[in-house]
Order: structure tokens, then sequence, then C-alpha cells
């Protein structure tokens, strides 16, 4: 296809609504959240804040420079800069097929919770009746009811990864229909997508406003929010909180994937795309720590329900247990009761001293619960504890929807756009490649409707892009300032813009960023290595709760393909490459001795 037949956006501002909705995805709303709680509240904002300029930034605004001077997906520009290196666009290509064959099963999800959400009673506000009619399912009243529906309505979870039931219709309908509109949302390349990225990168703020505003009505939200801006200043000493600074930075951004690339690859080629990366990106981590105020407000207001909960029950102990007035000991004063009646009858007291619980605010704000749990466990919880219910828990499902989608836009496009390039596939119309490729994903995703099918979403999750992606973009950097050359790029970026990358960007791109990487991915081998044998949480039916399991063999066996499979095609590209330019040069030389012999030889 020729690059001047190539199609582009119809503006800028879809261009910078498309990055926007691309990049501001789950992991705002839960893996963000989740980083500050276990590492210091706001003092996780500090390494953040520093990961974002020193390594988010410059690889994002790298990105886009090589996307829109190329003009080319992922595959194509890469093959370009270097014909060697043309793996590193496949080895982008191949984890962006990973993520939306996983991905959009939390869509499904998010669907099914949504639909759900219309009863006159919240399906996970109350465990279920038994078959026998004569109480709640005990495997619920052992777990909780959003436990319990989540685990066993909507996943309908095997006891382990090595057995499984079989599809289950409902949710393979739900990831049908999750499927069925991000074809539509991308049925005609940027034409199409450029007009839905107004609504995906938009409506979900209007819902983190709401919420924002109602959160802070809740009773005990204040205590959220103090909590995630009340630094524990001693976590800036742990390199692990630098280091998940860093990968949260690297990873909401959506480096890596190709995506970025291919959605500049359709800007007209004198767009200032620096001056879109730092907008995209100060976005990007605003939203971050807007999505976690919402959050903690959430978490306060049930970490508060919990607590208080604690304390009633520690109350009616004491009253019944030392038979005093109803209103003798009140929710305030239970700690000072305990110390009284623990000094005053010791012996009494010893007795209820195992049926007494801990009751702290602090610990229960400290309960960290990360990804699907936080998003359809933690908040369904406090959702349903909430006045009408039913129209927080469609505002808030919708938004996930809407989030999921707008980055499955990016996932997907990250696939096609390279495809696309391919000159066999440009003559195909691109209303059916896409149909192609989002069949191909839906077959596939369909194993993620199976009863261990979550616990295959939680290894791809785990282990199908951490590895890949830190070393692709560790190559696209190196490959840039050392291979095609630093004062090359600067002389493209000068073409496209009118002016030379300044001295941040030179030394960012040159220096701290690759020697940031550098040590992200060291220190990820490091731990998987000491990690020793990987495990998963399989839910175990007779606890009501979710027990640590290693992976079985054929388990290892699939997380060591997933981690190499696509770090693989960079060397074996090269060596295709290679092997395939050899043989045309010993070919040639071949022509060139009988071409000579024939002239020799002639009278």
């Amino acid at each position: 296809m020729e690059k001047d037949a190539r199609p582009s956006w119809d503006s800028p501002v879809e261009f910078l609504l498309a990055c926007v909705s691309y990049a501001i995805g789950l992991g705002n709303v839960w893996r963000f959240p989740y980083l500050c709680q276990m590492h210091g509240g706001g003092g996780f904002l500090i390494p953040y804040l520093i990961m974002l300029f020193l390594e988010g930034l410059p690889l994002f605004c790298l990105e886009l420079a090589i996307g829109q001077k190329m003009r080319l997906g992922s595959i194509g520009a890469w093959t370009a800069i270097n014909p060697y290196l043309g793996g590193v666009g496949l080895a982008s290509v191949m984890t962006s097929l990973y993520l939306c064959l996983y991905y959009n099963i939390i869509n499904a999800w998010s669907f099914w919770y949504l639909f759900n959400s219309f009863q006159s009673v919240l399906p996970w506000a109350e465990c279920p009746i038994n078959s026998n009619r004569t109480g709640p399912i005990e495997e619920c009243e052992l777990a909780t009811p959003t436990q319990y529906f989540f685990y066993r309505e909507t996943l309908d979870i095997s006891s382990s990864i090595e057995e499984n039931g079989g599809v289950q219709t409902g949710q393979a309908l739900c990831l049908l229909l999750a499927w069925v509109i991000s074809y539509l949302f991308v049925v005609r390349g940027v034409k199409s997508t450029g007009k839905v990225v107004y609504f995906t990168a938009t409506f979900p703020y209007v819902v983190l406003l709401i919420y924002l505003i109602w959160g802070f009505t809740l009773h005990g939200a204040i205590n959220g929010v103090k909590y995630m801006f009340t630094p524990k200043m001693e976590q800036l000493a742990n390199p692990t909180t630098w280091v998940n600074a860093a990968t949260q930075i690297f990873f909401s951004l959506g480096l890596g994937f190709g995506s970025l690339i291919a959605f500049s690859s359709y800007n007209q080629y004198n767009n200032n795309f620096e001056r879109q990366a730092v907008a995209v990106s100060i976005i990007n981590s605003g939203t971050s720590i807007f999505a976690s105020i919402v959050t903690f407000s959430i978490y306060g207001f049930k970490a508060t329900i919990n607590y208080e909960s604690c304390l009633e029950r520690t109350r009616i102990l004491l009253l019944n247990t030392f038979d005093l007035a109803e209103d003798k000991i009140t929710m305030d004063t239970v700690f000072e009761w305990i110390e009284r009646l623990n000094a005053t009858y010791p012996q009494q007291f010893a007795e209820i001293s195992s049926k007494l619980e801990t009751c702290d605010l602090e610990k229960e704000l400290d309960t960290a619960v990360e990804g699907p749990g936080l998003a359809f466990i933690v908040y369904s919880e406090a959702i349903k504890d909430m006045p009408l219910p039913q129209l927080w828990s469609v505002l808030y499902f919708s938004m996930l929807l809407l989030l999921g989608m707008g980055s499955m836009l990016g996932n997907i496009t990250a696939i096609i756009t390279p495809l696309r390039d391919f000159k066999f596939l440009s003559s195909m119309s691109i209303e059916l490649l896409n149909g192609i490729v989002c069949l191909f994903c839906l077959l596939l995703g369909l194993g993620f409707t199976t009863t261990s099918g979550s616990y295959w979403f939680t290894m791809f999750n785990d282990y199908g892009a951490t590895f890949s992606l830190l070393f692709v973009v560790l190559v696209e950097v190196i490959t840039v300032s050392y291979i095609y050359g630093s004062k090359r790029f600067e002389k493209d970026v000068e073409d496209m813009l009118g002016h030379r990358p300044n001295w941040y960007w030179r030394i960012m791109w040159k220096f701290i960023s690759p020697l940031l990487l550098i040590t992200v991915f060291v220190f990820y081998i490091v731990n998987y290595i000491r990690g020793g044998t990987p495990t998963y949480q399989a839910w175990n039916k007779e606890l009501g709760q979710s027990v640590v399991t290693e992976y079985p063999v054929f388990g290892q066996v699939f997380i060591g393909l997933l981690l190499v499979s696509s770090i693989s095609c960079i060397p074996l590209t090269a060596l295709y490459v290679y092997c395939t330019r050899t043989k045309r040069g010993n070919r040639r030389r071949q022509l060139t001795v009988s071409t000579v012999s024939a002239e020799g030889l002639a009278p």
C-alpha cells in the first residue's frame, strides 16, 4: 500500500482522544490504587511521578515519532529502520494478540454484571438459598455474597486449573457480544475508531466524577482518602516500590504493544506528536490519581463498615457475657470496656478471649486487593450497601466497559495495522480483515469461558506481556539511539516538527531510559527465578476462599512458552533475514561466475 494512500485521522483531536482512550484503562482503576495501598499510600506517588518523567514520557514520545515518521505498523516500521529488526514489530503483534485473547473476557464479565444490575435485589447482595430451601448455601456463608457471585455464579470456577467443566453459555454469549461491539468499533479502521473515541475517552470521566461526589458523602469515605495521602516514607527505601512504579508507568501508557506506533502512523507527517505525548502522559497519570481518590473513598466506606460491624459484634458479646445494660457500652467505648472488664473479671474474660475479634480500621485499610478482585468484588460489596445500588452498579460497570473497550481499540489496531501493510493483505477490504482478526480472537478466547478459564486468564495476565514488553521496549530504545542513530533520529524529528529534540529528550532516549529498562528487566528476571515454582489462587469450595496452589507441570511449561514466544520473534526474524540474504548473495555470485565463464568461452 502506498504511503500517500494511507488513511488518516480526521483531526489531531481524534488521535489525541484515541491515545487517551487506549492508555486510560482498567489498570488505572484497579492496579494503580492497589500499588498505592501496597507501597505506602501517598509515598508511592513520589517514585511514580519520577518514573513518569524518566521513563514513561520519553518512551511514549519515541513510539509516536517512529509511527508518524515511517507511516507503517510496528512490523513495517522496524523493518524500515533495519531489516534485521522486523522481529521487534512481530513480537509486539504477538503480545497484542495475547492481550486481545484474554482482555475482552474482562469486558464479558462487565457485561454479565451490568445485565445483573437491573434486578430488584442485586444478586451479589445476599446469599442464594440452598437446594433444600432450608437456608443460604453454605459455601456462600463461608465466603461472602460478593465473592460467591463472582467465583461461583459468574465464573462457575473449578477447584483447579486441571479441572475443566466446559464452556459456560452465559459467559460465552457475553464474550461474543464484547467481540461484536469491538468489531463495530474498528470495522472501518481509523474512520470508525476516530468517532468512537469521543465517547470512550470522555464518558468514564463523567462516571468517575459522579462517583467522586457521591463517594465523599459515604460514611467513612474520608478515612480512605486520608489513608491514600498519608505517606509511609520508609517505602521509598524499598527497591520494589521503585520497580513497581516504573512498570506501572510502562504498562499504563501501553508501551511496546505497537498500538501507539499504529495510531501515530495515521497522523499527518507534520503533526505535533511531541505536545500530544506530553498531554496524554499527564492526563493518564492524573487519571490514575483521580481514580485512586474515588477508589480510596470506596475503600474507606467499606473498611469503616467492616470495622464498625466488628465493634458492634464485640459490644454485643461483652453485653451478653457480663449481663450489662444495652446502653452501657457504646461503639466509642468498646476498647475502654475491654480493658476494664479484663482487669475486673480476668477469669470470666479469659473464657471469651478466643471469641473476641481484633477490630482495627488500619488493618482493614491495609487489606490490598488487586485486579478482578478489586473491580468485581470490593466495588460490588461497596455498591450493595449504597442507596439505589442498581443505579450505582449500572454506572460503574458501564464505566468499566468503556475503559475496557477503549483499550481494546488500541490492542486490535496494533494487530490489524501491521497486517494491512503486507502487500498480499492490502487488497483485502478492511472490513473483512478486521472481521477475520476479531473472529479468530473470539474463537481462541472461548477457552477463558470454561470453568478453569479464569486460571488461564491469570496465567496470561501475569506472564503473557510483562517480560516480552520490557524486552521489546528495551530493544526499541537501543535501536533508535545506537543502531538507527540518535543524530539521524533527531534529524527525522526536526523534519517533522521543524526543530530538533531538546536536551531532555536526548538524554532520556540515549542514557536514562535504557538504564532504567535494563534495571527493571534484570529485577524481573531475578524475582522470577527467586520466586520458585509459579503459583495461582485456586478456589476451595469447602473453605469458601482462595488458596495458593502451584501450577502443574503443563502449566509451568505453558508459562515458559508465554515468556519466550514473543521475544523469540526478534532473533528468529533476524536469523531468517540473514539466511535469506546469504542465500541471495550466493545465488548472485553463482550467476556472476556463470556469466563470466560463459563470456570467457565465447569465440
